[in-house]
């Protein structure tokens, strides 16, 4: 998606928003926004958060993780191990059809696992341990891993499941290539078995839903809602006036600076918690040269002593008390507090310290620092865009002056796989609740078989040989331990710069009962409409 396009989306969603503000909405229409839209809407081509939360509306996964974050069942309604360590078994669930009448059967997880290990897939570094899936009978699947791996089911909850036979005639049958710009007919179009049908879809401009009247939830879930109508907009000042004009029931993503205002605005509440997501810095330490560094003939990020200065150039307390106005929690570790082989201890926040900064720069070779570019999202995460102005500047007394790139999420992320960024923010959540996820996309060595958000350059023997063996110990004791020394090394290493973890806030109106999800994903079936 081109600049140009970008710029002309907010017109049209002010426009978007307007139009739906003149006709008055059903009791059971929920209008929302957020600054950003999903990537695509294959449900196998982007593991990432607002592409998630649209799929999840559509399509359903075997398993999914409940308001309070436990694993529920979804598709599957029993899994277990089998008499064999190595193999997973799945019961379906029986008398589910797809939104095109299509029943849901074996041959679609069979399918739909297959599709997702395909290397155009950003799910596959989710099923590396999965070597054979196979159907049993037309309601039972087994799922045969490379060794056990006792947190397989934790691994689904964002595995979508899509209609073979749809997937067939629409010659859908790979996952769209979302780096080589490929435009499918998954990317606009859905069949899934969810809670929502996709009846229009014009990214980056307008969404629209309609409850599906067959879905296998009703009488389970509460299903209040009748339609969805999501409009992105970037501009925080847009999302908040709108809601407060009653053109929009729901903000995903309400501006900190605007919270107490909302809280004290009749007719709107606010609810807050602590989100799956902690906010970082990468650096590419594995490049010969930076491509935007002022130095040339060496990567002043290769040396570890340029990686510690900034980490300590960074004042945490500072950007949770200026820019995030207290909604953030200053992290010295990239993993939220709540997931398993969190450990506070590392949780560290670092002290700023200017002058041992500059010492440290000047050790390693740069005494009068070095330009380089930052590259930064300004419609993805709380204040992204303000978090790098902020951070920019703290690197700049040091002597680092980072120029900043803020751009919309479709171009940061369309460009970071590549790893031609030399300096980038990234947010990460853990969906599947254990450490081995963190370790796995973010710290091994960048191959097909993990380490695909590992952009750095960063490669550790180590890392990679625990995060494998982590995957396949039953012995949670033994489990611990491997964690923990991962943990070790990769913070000994400074191999990124965490900033925050990032709270969570949802703004509604008030006839509306939401309690947030911490993975920030509003399931639309769950809402209910205070009587």
């Amino acid at each position: 998606m081109n600049k140009t396009r970008l710029a002309l989306a907010l017109p049209f969603a002010l426009a978007t928003l307007a139009s739906v503000a003149a006709a008055p909405a059903a009791a059971q229409t929920v209008r929302w926004a957020a600054a950003g839209d999903a990537l695509t809407m294959d449900p196998h081509s982007q593991n990432e958060g607002p592409t998630h939360v649209m799929n999840h509306q559509v399509y359903d996964s075997l398993v999914f993780r409940d308001q309070a974050m436990k694993l529920a069942p979804r598709l599957a309604t029993a899994w277990k191990i089998t008499e064999d360590p190595n193999v997973w078994e799945f019961k379906l669930r029986e008398g589910v059809k797809y939104h095109n009448g299509n029943p849901f059967t074996a041959d679609d997880v069979v399918f739909s696992i297959q599709r997702a290990k395909h290397e155009n897939s950003d799910m596959k570094g989710l099923l590396t341990s999965v070597v054979e899936v196979v159907k049993v009978d037309e309601h039972t699947v087994r799922m045969r891993t490379d060794g056990p791996n006792p947190l397989l089911p934790n691994n689904l909850t964002n595995l979508f499941i899509m209609d073979r036979e749809w997937s067939e005639a629409n010659k859908v049958m790979l996952p769209q290539n979302y780096k080589a710009g490929d435009e499918t007919f998954a990317v606009r179009n859905a069949n899934g078995t969810g809670p929502f049908r996709l009846v229009k879809r014009e990214p980056d401009v307008r969404t629209e839903l309609e409850r599906n009247e067959d879905y296998w939830g009703k009488g389970t879930y509460p299903m209040e809602v009748a339609k969805v109508v999501f409009t992105p907009v970037r501009s925080a000042a847009t999302r908040v006036a709108a809601l407060l004009s009653g053109e929009v029931d729901f903000l995903l993503d309400p501006p900190v600076q605007d919270l107490e205002r909302l809280s004290a605005a009749k007719g709107i509440v606010v609810r807050s918690g602590p989100e799956n997501r902690t906010i970082f810095l990468g650096m590419n330490q594995g490049a010969a040269e930076l491509r935007s560094a002022d130095v040339k003939g060496r990567n002043p990020f290769a040396d570890k002593r340029v990686r510690a200065a900034m980490n300590i150039a960074i004042n945490r307390d500072a950007v949770k008390r200026v820019v995030m106005r207290g909604q953030s929690v200053p992290a010295g570790i990239v993993a939220p507090p709540f997931i398993d082989g969190y450990d506070k201890a590392m949780d560290v926040v670092p002290a700023p310290d200017v002058a041992r900064a500059k010492a440290l720069l000047a050790e390693a070779g740069y005494p009068n620092g070095f330009a380089v570019t930052l590259s930064c999202p300004n419609d993805r995460y709380v204040n992204d865009e303000a978090i790098c102005q902020a951070v920019t500047g703290m690197f700049g007394q040091i002597g680092v002056k980072a120029r900043l790139d803020a751009r919309p999420k479709s171009i940061h992320f369309a460009e970071l796989p590549k790893g031609e960024l030399d300096l980038y923010m990234l947010g990460w959540g853990v969906p599947t609740m254990d450490s081995h996820y963190v370790f796995h996309y973010l710290y091994e060595t960048r191959t097909d078989k993990g380490g695909s958000w590992n952009v750095t350059g960063y490669s550790s023997a180590k890392v990679d040989e625990l995060t494998k063996a982590m995957n396949r110990e039953i012995d949670l004791g033994k489990r611990a331990g491997m964690v923990a020394e991962v943990w070790k090394t990769v913070q000994d290493d400074v191999v990124y710069l965490p900033i925050h973890h990032q709270m969570l806030n949802w703004a509604m109106k008030d006839d509306i009962d939401f309690p947030v999800q911490s993975e920030n994903y509003p399931y639309f079936k769950l809402l209910k409409y205070r009587k």
